[in-house]
């Protein structure tokens, strides 16, 4: 019962908002007693942070199998990025939003995890797309993979990016390109053109 409770909650969540979803919503959702989560879960903030941390490693296994089968790091991560935006269903809440807003405590450790996580993958990424010529030799890789988190952590910031002039799809799509082609070889620059060609034919 206590995953059925998380798989319901975080399918809310991410629809409808941390904030707008209450204890009674998932249980009405489930067709079970409000008792029936307290036992599982002694309050709501208990229950959103099990949810986050479930929804983190998820998407984690997701990246991870994007990783491993990539045919190159230019692709793979824009492999990452179709499966975020599918995972995470636009963001149309904005759930990064109201967990730091509401949650903060639950945001701030997340957001360590996310990065912990983030870095060590795209530095080895950045390796591979050296030692396969895509990606300039002379870069720093610890410095452009904490850029990388910054820019990518931080184009979701509702103040600086507000929902109704962008969508999370089309910053997604803008800052890699726009990082890959401060980093990339001339070999590099068509794989990314190619990648480009490819996002808009599947759209």
């Amino acid at each position: 019962m206590r995953e059925k409770i998380i798989q319901k909650a975080t399918e809310l969540y991410l629809t409808l908002g941390f904030k707008s979803v209450t204890m009674d919503d998932i249980a009405n959702a489930l067709g079970i007693s409000k008792k029936t989560i307290y036992v599982h879960f002694s309050n709501k903030t208990k229950l959103v942070e099990a949810v986050t941390y479930e929804l983190f490693e998820t998407v984690c296994e997701g990246i991870d199998g994007i990783c491993n089968t990539s045919k190159n790091p230019i692709q793979e991560l824009y492999d990452i990025k179709i499966f975020v935006i599918q995972y995470l269903k636009d963001e149309k809440t904005s759930p990064q939003y109201q967990l730091k807003k509401y949650y903060p405590q639950i945001y701030q450790r997340l957001h360590i995890k996310q990065f912990k996580k983030m870095h060590d993958s795209v530095k080895k990424s950045l390796q591979k797309g050296i030692e396969t010529e895509l990606y300039r030799p002379d870069i720093n890789i610890d410095f452009i993979s904490r850029m990388y988190f910054n820019g990518m952590t931080g184009i979701k910031e509702d103040a600086f990016f507000p929902p109704d002039l962008y969508n999370i799809r089309y910053l997604m799509e803008n800052f890699l390109e726009y990082h890959i082609r401060a980093i990339a070889t001339k070999k590099g620059i068509e794989e990314l053109e190619q990648q480009i060609i490819n996002n808009k034919q599947n759209q």
